[in-house]
């Protein structure tokens, strides 16, 4: 109820009577009492006037499980929350929880992580009071071949969740690294538990910079954070929020067509590679060539000097003009 009360309140903007809130919620005067008083001790400035009721104040910035819950705007996706101060890694608990029966939707948030990762192993700063770490638990019923998707729905849905909430213009790096003004703001690490053809869950642990911060020496050039970017806080919650909302609304269009077909033209009009000299890594030998935008099942296609169009799979990509690269 603590999380409704929240969601009105805020919703509201205004005065919300103790009768109005005995009712909405079929509780006692002091039931709603009770969770006014929790909710202020939990930091909540909430005002408290007779004859009028609560006002929650403005600028009230919390970040933890009532304000998350009172903020997700979805039928699924961050159902339910759970929330903590800190954990060794979001994505750790995520496939714990995973195997364990969480459903669907469940969304593991961390104000800090003391073991937060990135791809290849590397270690992911993350520190508290300051950026976003979350991972979402996914069970799917397609076949493993789609499961390399999930990651580009996550990377366009968090470009257009940062851009609604903090109106800041987000591109993405492809596959999933989201960039302002050329430096990466978001970083994304998917795993699953697959047997045979069968996959038992997917986690996608996703990391925002927020809040203003010092990067370390050898990412300092690379990395930038929302607050340096629009010069104001953001909230953290209400940035999980809509990411949430971006994310359950794409992953939707991607299990109806079985691919990206239908998230094929948002994807691509956000992506910073397109129309641009890419260096593709590959195994088999290194090439250049001009990135022409992604397929449905999320290949970056490269144009080749002699007009021919590659689809790139694997191997990692790099940029011109992206992170370094001149």
């Amino acid at each position: 109820m603590k999380s409704e009360i929240l969601a009105l309140l805020r919703e509201r903007g205004d005065y919300v009577s103790g009768q109005e809130l005995c009712e909405r919620f079929n509780v006692s005067r002091t039931a709603v009492w009770k969770a006014i008083g929790q909710l202020k001790k939990e930091g909540y400035r909430i005002e408290a006037v007779q004859n009028r009721g609560y006002l929650l104040a403005e600028g009230n910035e919390m970040f933890g499980q009532y304000e998350l819950e009172s903020r997700m705007d979805t039928e699924w996706a961050g159902h339910p929350v759970k929330f903590y101060d800190t954990l060794g890694s979001t994505n750790l608990q995520a496939k714990m929880d995973a195997e364990n029966g969480a459903p669907e939707g469940t969304l593991i948030v961390a104000d800090m992580q003391t073991a937060g990762r990135g791809r290849r192993g590397r270690a992911w700063s993350s520190p508290a009071g300051t950026n976003v770490y979350f991972t979402l638990i996914l069970k799917p019923d397609f076949a493993v071949e789609m499961s390399s998707m999930v990651t580009l729905v996550m990377g366009l849905a968090v470009a257009e969740g940062i851009r609604k909430v903090s109106g800041v213009e987000t591109g993405i790096k492809w596959p999933n690294d989201i960039v302002i003004n050329g430096k990466k703001v978001c970083g994304m690490l998917a795993e699953m538990s697959v047997e045979r053809e069968y996959i038992h869950y997917i986690v996608i642990g996703t990391g925002i910079n927020v809040g203003k911060q010092d990067f370390p020496a050898e990412i300092a050039d690379t990395a930038t954070s929302l607050w340096e970017e629009c010069g104001e806080r953001v909230s953290r919650a209400e940035l999980i929020a809509g990411v949430m909302k971006a994310f359950e609304e794409c992953y939707g269009i991607f299990r109806r067509e079985g691919n990206l077909s239908g998230l094929v033209e948002r994807y691509s009009a956000l992506l910073v590679n397109k129309d641009r000299e890419v260096r593709v890594l590959d195994p088999k030998g290194e090439f250049q060539g001009i990135a022409r935008g992604i397929n449905e099942t999320g290949e970056l296609l490269v144009e080749l000097e002699d007009g021919r169009v590659t689809p790139v799979y694997a191997g990692e990509v790099s940029v011109r003009g992206i992170y370094g690269y001149v």
